[in-house]
C-alpha cells in the first residue's frame, strides 16, 4: 500500500513539472503567432522537436515500436504533436493567452474521460463530481475574462482540447510500457515525413521575417512545450493514473495567466488568485477519492 502510494505521489510530482512547463505554451505561443504564420508555428514546432527526438532515440538505443505501440503513437501524434499545437495556435493569434486559459480549463475532465472509456479505469461518482466542479470553476473564469461570452476563436480552443485529451490518454499509458522520452520522441519522428514537407512549404509562402521576441516564443514552444515537458506530463501519467493525474491541470490555467502578465504583461488581479485557491481545494479533495484502474 506505502509503496503503491509512494509510486502515486511520485507520479504527481513528476506531472506538476510537466503543467508548469506546458503552463507558458500559450503565451509563448501568441509571441511566436504575433508575427509568424500560426500553422507554421504549430508544425515547425514539431519538426525541430523531432530532430532532437532522432538524436535521443539514436543515442539511448531504443528499440523500435511494435506494430502495436505504432498505432498508439499515431493517436498520440495525432492529438499532442499536430491537434493541439494547430488549433492553440489559430486560436492564439486572435484572443489574449488569458483567455486561452479555457483550453486548460476543461482539459483535466477531458483527460480522464478518454482515459475511463479508452482504458477502463474507473473514477468513482466523488472523482467526476470534484472534475466537473473544478471544470465548471475554470471555465466560468473563462467566461468571466471573456464579459460573458466565447469568442470565436474558442471553438478552436474545444479542438484543441479535445486533440490533446485524446494524446495525453494514449500516450499516459503507453508510457507504462515505452517510457515518457520515447513516447514522445517516437511520437514526434512519426510526424516528420509529412509535417516536414508542409513547414517547408509554409516557410516558403510566408517567410520567416521575424524579431527575436517571436523567435523565443518559437524556441519555447519547440523545445520544452513540445518536447521536454512531455517527459515530465508522460511519466506521471504513467505512475498516478490518467484520471487522477490529469486533475493537476486544474491549476494550469492560473499558471497560464501568471505566466501571460509577466511575459506578456496582460492584466492581472487580486480575483485570480482566489479562482486559484478554489482549484487547489477541488484537486485536493479528486486526490482523495478513489479510482479502480
Amino acid at each position: 500500500m506505502n509503496a503503491a502510494m509512494s509510486q502515486e505521489n511520485r507520479g504527481m510530482w513528476m506531472g506538476m513539472v510537466g503543467v508548469a512547463i506546458f503552463s507558458l505554451t500559450l503565451p509563448f505561443t501568441r509571441m511566436a503567432v504575433a508575427e509568424l504564420n500560426p500553422v507554421l508555428v504549430a508544425l515547425g514546432r514539431a519538426v525541430v522537436a523531432a530532430m532532437g527526438s532522432a538524436a535521443l532515440l539514436w543515442w539511448v538505443g531504443a528499440p523500435r515500436p511494435t506494430p502495436r505501440q505504432w498505432r498508439a503513437l499515431t493517436i498520440t501524434s495525432l492529438g499532442v504533436v499536430v491537434g493541439f499545437p494547430v488549433f492553440s495556435s489559430i486560436a492564439m493569434r486572435y484572443v489574449p493567452a488569458s483567455h486561452g486559459a479555457v483550453v486548460i480549463g476543461i482539459l483535466p475532465l477531458a483527460t480522464a474521460l478518454f482515459g475511463a472509456l479508452r482504458f477502463g479505469e474507473r473514477p468513482s461518482v466523488g472523482f467526476w463530481i470534484a472534475a466537473f466542479f473544478g471544470s465548471a470553476l475554470v471555465v466560468g473564469f473563462a467566461l468571466w475574462q471573456g464579459g460573458g461570452e466565447f469568442h470565436v476563436a474558442d471553438l478552436a480552443l474545444f479542438a484543441a482540447v479535445i486533440a490533446a485529451a485524446m494524446g495525453y490518454a494514449e500516450g499516459g499509458r503507453l508510457s507504462q510500457s515505452m517510457g515518457g522520452q520515447q513516447v514522445i520522441s517516437w511520437a514526434l519522428v512519426l510526424s516528420m515525413p509529412i509535417l516536414l514537407p508542409i513547414t517547408v512549404w509554409l516557410c516558403w509562402n510566408y517567410g520567416l521575417d521575424a524579431s527575436p521576441r517571436a523567435w523565443i516564443g518559437f524556441g519555447y514552444v519547440s523545445l520544452f512545450s513540445m518536447f521536454i515537458g512531455f517527459f515530465f506530463w508522460y511519466k506521471g501519467l504513467a505512475l498516478g493514473g490518467i484520471a487522477r493525474v490529469g486533475q493537476v491541470q486544474l491549476l494550469q490555467p492560473f499558471l497560464t495567466l501568471i505566466g501571460a502578465a509577466l511575459i506578456l504583461g496582460e492584466a492581472l488581479d487580486a480575483r485570480n488568485f482566489l479562482f486559484a485557491i478554489a482549484v487547489v481545494a477541488v484537486v485536493a479533495v479528486g486526490r482523495r477519492m478513489s479510482i479502480r484502474r
